[in-house]
């Protein structure tokens, strides 16, 4: 009776563990679609071409400092993101709001080697287009493509802003999952802290104090575990979606000058 009674268990926990790795992509990704006509605009063109869609670029008034490219986070698409064309813009930089695949206009599948596999060919593609210096800004999920893609196209790369990152996406998941097996279960890594262990370019970490999603622990364990040139911004009262509102202009321009500064410094 007892052997039988755990080889049901077993096979209850082996189905529960199957079940799990089956929908960590319905956990991790929330891919919005969208056709082509609804995500362009007079300010914002289809980059590289409308054939080879790969995101959207935003270019200054003036002479462009460099070329800003930002992953967005796990949720909608790269046209949810203007406001970051608006005022990167603003500041001077061209910015390129780059899209995943299986999200937008785009096809293909999600997970963690399709995208990070695509993101080392925006950043190839963009810096071949238009020369640096090449900032990377990654909010969320795309803090980690942006780590995991730098590994390899860190000659490329003047600078990083990693908005609401993680160190691991292990430690996030076990946070909100902690009756799970995690560490067996995932398979979607996204390592941030050893992707970027010897980056050795400017990076900038941006933590929300009141983050529920991605807590600021995690991002202040990938700031320690980062070698110079870095900096830690707390935004102070902010939630992970929110911190936008609690920024003004004036601490993009510092966050800005801090990167391109240090970069030409080295």
């Amino acid at each position: 009776m007892l052997s039988r009674t755990m080889l049901r268990l077993a096979i209850a926990s082996l189905i529960m563990i199957a079940g799990v790795t089956m929908l960590q992509d319905r956990w991790l990704y929330f891919p919005d679609r969208a056709t082509l006509d609804e995500v362009v605009s007079d300010r914002l063109r289809a980059w590289p071409t409308p054939e080879d869609f790969r995101g959207l670029i935003a270019e200054p008034a003036g002479p462009a400092r460099g070329t800003a490219i930002v992953f967005h986070g796990n949720a909608g698409h790269a046209g949810h993101r203007d406001f970051y064309a608006a005022l990167l813009a603003r500041l001077g930089l061209r910015v390129i709001l780059a899209e995943y695949p299986g999200y937008g206009p785009r096809g293909g599948a999600v997970g963690e080697q399709n995208l990070v596999a695509d993101a080392e060919h925006t950043i190839a593609l963009a810096y071949r287009l238009h020369g640096g210096p090449l900032l990377l800004i990654g909010e969320s999920l795309g803090a980690g493509v942006v780590a995991a893609a730098s590994a390899s196209q860190r000659d490329r790369i003047a600078g990083l802003l990693l908005i609401t990152p993680w160190d691991r996406l292990e430690n996030v998941a076990t946070f909100h999952y902690p009756w799970l097996p995690v560490q067996w279960l995932l398979y979607d890594r996204y390592d941030s802290a050893a992707h970027l262990a010897s980056f050795g370019r400017p990076v900038l970490v941006v933590v929300a104090e009141r983050d529920s999603i991605v807590p600021a622990r995690f991002g202040a364990a990938l700031y320690r575990a980062l070698g110079n040139p870095k900096r830690l911004a707390v935004v102070e009262g902010a939630e992970h979606n929110d911190w936008v509102d609690h920024v003004d202009e004036r601490w993009w321009r510092d966050a800005i000058s801090f990167l391109l500064d240090e970069s030409e410094s080295r």
